[in-house]
């Protein structure tokens, strides 16, 4: 499919997931989802820059409206009220992340004297640290579309609330880990293993968030988050990457194409990283692709986490070309030109990822229709994936 015909078919997802969740038209109960929210915000920002329509700005920005309101505040079946951060209006309104915001999940979250169960605990609410970092991503697409420095400057707020509840020092002592989910009020954790790429997620995107502040918007003369930045390579060291599961895949393989896009852009270098994520992408597509799980049925198979390897795949597709006019790349353009090279077997597998879920009768498995939301906007980036990846 040309560009035109894919823009079409995602901007025909967005309107789906609009009216299906009220955010257009707005409804008296929205449903909102923090990850799947993220998606959506870029996605909008991105059919606003290749169609030029405002309706789609407005929606982003709606959205964004929308999800500080409801997942910045406590439940409404929690004995708790107002905003998670303990702030009143005005303030509340003008520092909405100051508290963090709740991943959206149907069930409350687990009291203190209730005990764990593991199969409850995916519906239950709190915070995860990996949304938290899909959203400030999409907060600083929004500031970088719209040029209001605003949206980065929560997103800079969000960062330093969430590393500083989620990242500890174990009392038996040795460097610092996170949590993997966190109460909904950040005071204790839910599920205290730590998430193998949550270090990755919040090193790429903090240092996003710092070359806007200082490179694009002039913010701030000083870093912003140096002392988080630290942190993060500090515990990133060492660290497995490599993994089978093709959401995670593609978030290797995304954080290398924000990595590199970052050096291209003055942004700072962290030599060896970006072929590290390359590495570990080509151990689990070879191991993912091996297992034959694209030629399951649809319900054996999760579409989200599909796409998420189908939207890295389209993160790193246009990196040769970049490269290619940019071949002195610190001296390692040519170590990032092998692995994209290698990657190029595999480049298929968007289209194949894309054409699976775009039958209708794909879409009728149960396995779609139970993630309904996110598997549709997780489509529309795959088919247009300029929005999320900021290219």
């Amino acid at each position: 499919m040309n560009r035109i015909a894919t823009t079409a078919l995602a901007r025909n997802l967005m309107q789906d997931f609009a009216g299906l969740t009220g955010l257009d038209p707005a409804g008296a109960l929205p449903q909102r989802y923090l990850w799947t929210d993220a998606f959506a915000v870029c996605n909008y920002l991105g059919l606003f820059e290749t169609t030029g329509n405002p309706a789609c700005r407005e929606l982003a920005l709606r959205l964004v409206g929308q999800v500080h309101h409801m997942l910045g505040r406590h439940r409404d079946d929690d004995p708790r009220t107002g905003w998670i951060s303990g702030l009143e209006l005005p303030e509340a309104g003008l520092h909405p992340t100051a508290g963090g915001l709740r991943i959206g999940k149907s069930l409350p979250e687990r009291r203190r004297d209730e005990p764990f169960n593991e199969q409850q605990e995916w519906d239950r609410d709190g915070q995860y640290y990996h949304y938290l970092t899909q959203w400030m991503h999409a907060l600083n697409r929004a500031s970088r579309v719209t040029g209001n420095p605003d949206y980065l400057l929560w997103a800079i707020e969000l960062a330093r609330t969430a590393h500083a509840r989620f990242t500890y020092l174990p009392p038996t002592g040795g460097k610092k880990r996170m949590y993997w989910k966190m109460s909904i009020d950040l005071t204790r954790s839910l599920v205290p293993s730590m998430g193998q790429h949550d270090p990755l997620d919040g090193l790429v995107t903090y240092n996003e968030l710092q070359l806007a502040a200082t490179r694009e918007f002039g913010l701030m003369a000083q870093p912003v988050l140096a002392q988080e930045i630290a942190d993060m390579t500090g515990i990133c060291r060492g660290i497995r990457l490599d993994t089978d599961d093709p959401l995670g895949i593609g978030g290797l393989l995304m954080n290398a194409s924000r990595m590199t896009r970052m050096r291209l852009q003055g942004g700072v270098g962290y030599p060896g990283l970006p072929q590290t994520l390359l590495d570990a992408a080509l151990t689990g597509l070879e191991s993912f692709t091996g297992s034959g799980s694209l030629e399951l049925p649809a319900g054996y198979r999760l579409a989200f986490r599909e796409l998420g390897l189908s939207i890295g795949l389209a993160a790193v597709r246009k990196l040769p070309e970049l490269i290619g006019k940019n071949p002195d790349l610190s001296g390692s353009a040519d170590s990032l030109l092998r692995r994209l090279q290698a990657l190029r077997e595999y480049m298929p597998q968007k289209e194949q990822i894309e054409g699976f879920w775009l039958e209708e009768k794909n879409r009728e498995a149960g396995t779609w229709k139970e993630h309904r939301e996110i598997n549709m906007v997780m489509l529309a980036t795959s088919l247009a994936p300029d929005g999320f990846l900021g290219i």
